[in-house]
C-alpha cells in the first residue's frame, strides 16, 4: 500500500523542490511478528526523505540533551552549482540565483515551504504529506477496495483503511537517515513541548532488522515471538514498558543457542525471560540493546557515535520512582 502511494507521489513531485520520498521501511512489533495481545495492530512505516535538487540536509544534534533518542534539527541549505557553469554546463545556481530559479521553474524552494528558520519543520511536513494523500488516494488501485480516513496527528500521517470485512491503521512517520546507517531521525514527537523543528533519533529500524536476522537463524517453529507477545500483554499493566521486555528478549536471542528457542521449550523460554528480567530489575540496570552494542550482526549498520556511545539504562525511570519499582519487583516475583 505505502509503496503504491509513494510511487504515485514521486510522480506528482517530480518537478518540484519538495523532499524526495524514498522506499518505505516497515518497523515495530507488527513487522517483527508480534504485538501486545490487547493492542490493535498498527502498521508503523517510515518514509525516508532526501533533499531535492539544489538542496542539502545538514543534521544538527541538540548538544544540550545527551539522553536516549536525542533530538536533531535538519538544517536545509541551498546548494551552489556555479562550478558546473565554469565547466561549460550551464545550470542555475540555487544558492546565488534563487530568485531566477523560482522564475524559471515556477516552483518555490524547500526553504519557502516546509521550513521554519531554515530548519525542516515536522508539522509543516506532516500537513503537506496529508494533503498529498487526500488529493492522490483515488489514483491508487487500493482505493477501489478500501475507504480511507485520515486521523488527526501532528507528527505522522495516520491512515485508517476500512472495507466491508475489516479495518486497520497505518502510521506513516518521516525521517532522515544518518550516515547511510539503520539509524534515523524521525518526525515522532517526544512530548507536547517538543519544538516542531526537532527530529528525535530512533533505533527501531535497527531493532526490526535484528528480528529479521534472528528469524533466519532460529528453528522455523520458534516460539520467541509468542513469548514476547504474552509477557508484554501481562507486564505492561505492571509498570514495565514494552520496549524493556523486548530488550530482554533481544539480549537472550543474541546469547542463547538457536536450538533452545524451539517451541517444545516454550515454558522454559518464558521462565528464562522472566528470570532475566528479574535479574536486571534487581540490579536496577537494563542497557539499551542497540546503542553501544558492537556485537550486532554485520548487516545492521550504526553511525560511529551510536556504536561507541554509553548505552542508556531503560530502568532509569523505575529507579527514580520507588513505588513503581516496588510494583514491578512484586509483579516479577508473582509471575
Amino acid at each position: 500500500l505505502v509503496d503504491s502511494l509513494t510511487s504515485v507521489l514521486r510522480g506528482v513531485l517530480g518537478q518540484t523542490f519538495y523532499p524526495v520520498l524514498q522506499r518505505a521501511i516497515g518497523f515495530g512489533s507488527a513487522f517483527e511478528g508480534w504485538t501486545a495481545s490487547e493492542e490493535e495492530v498498527v502498521y508503523r512505516v517510515l518514509i525516508p526523505l532526501k533533499p531535492p535538487l539544489g538542496h542539502v540536509f545538514c543534521l544538527k544534534p541538540d548538544t544540550e540533551q545527551q539522553r536516549l533518542g536525542r533530538p536533531f534539527r535538519v538544517l536545509v541549505k541551498l546548494e551552489c552549482r556555479c562550478l558546473r557553469e565554469q565547466e561549460g554546463v550551464f545550470q542555475l545556481c540555487y544558492l546565488h540565483h534563487a530568485n531566477m530559479v523560482r522564475r524559471v521553474t515556477g516552483q518555490p524552494n524547500l526553504l519557502d515551504t516546509l521550513c521554519t528558520d531554515s530548519y525542516l519543520d515536522v508539522k509543516k511536513t506532516v500537513r503537506w504529506f496529508c494533503a498529498l494523500v487526500r488529493a492522490s488516494w483515488w489514483c491508487l488501485p487500493q482505493s477501489r477496495s478500501w475507504d480511507l480516513a485520515l486521523l488527526p496527528s501532528k507528527d505522522s500521517c495516520n491512515l485508517r483503511l476500512t472495507n466491508s470485512q475489516e479495518s486497520f491503521q497505518v502510521r506513516l512517520l518521516f525521517g532522515v537517515q544518518r550516515h547511510g546507517s539503520d539509524i534515523f531521525i524521525t518526525s515522532q514527537s517526544q512530548g507536547a513541548d517538543t519544538p516542531s523543528t526537532m527530529w528525535p533519533e530512533t533505533y527501531t529500524v535497527a531493532e526490526t532488522k535484528f528480528f529479521k536476522h534472528v528469524a533466519s537463524q532460529l528453528p522455523q517453529d520458534s516460539s520467541h515471538l509468542r513469548c514476547l507477545q504474552i509477557l508484554t500483554g501481562v507486564l505492561m499493566h505492571e509498570g514495565f514498558s514494552a520496549h524493556a521486555i523486548k530488550t530482554v528478549v533481544m539480549r537472550l536471542l543474541s546469547t542463547l543457542p538457536a536450538a533452545e528457542w524451539h517451541k517444545r521449550y516454550f515454558l522454559l523460554q518464558l521462565s528464562n525471560i522472566l528470570l532475566q528480567l528479574c535479574s536486571y530489575l534487581e540490579e536496577k540496570q537494563l542497557e539499551h540493546f542497540i546503542v553501544g552494542n558492537q556485537r550486532l550482526p554485520q548487516e545492521i549498520r550504526l553511525p560511529p557515535d551510536v556504536q561507541t556511545a554509553r548505552p542508556a539504562n531503560l530502568f532509569q525511570s523505575l529507579v527514580q520512582d520507588p513505588a513503581a519499582y516496588s510494583q514491578a519487583m512484586q509483579a516479577c516475583r508473582d509471575l
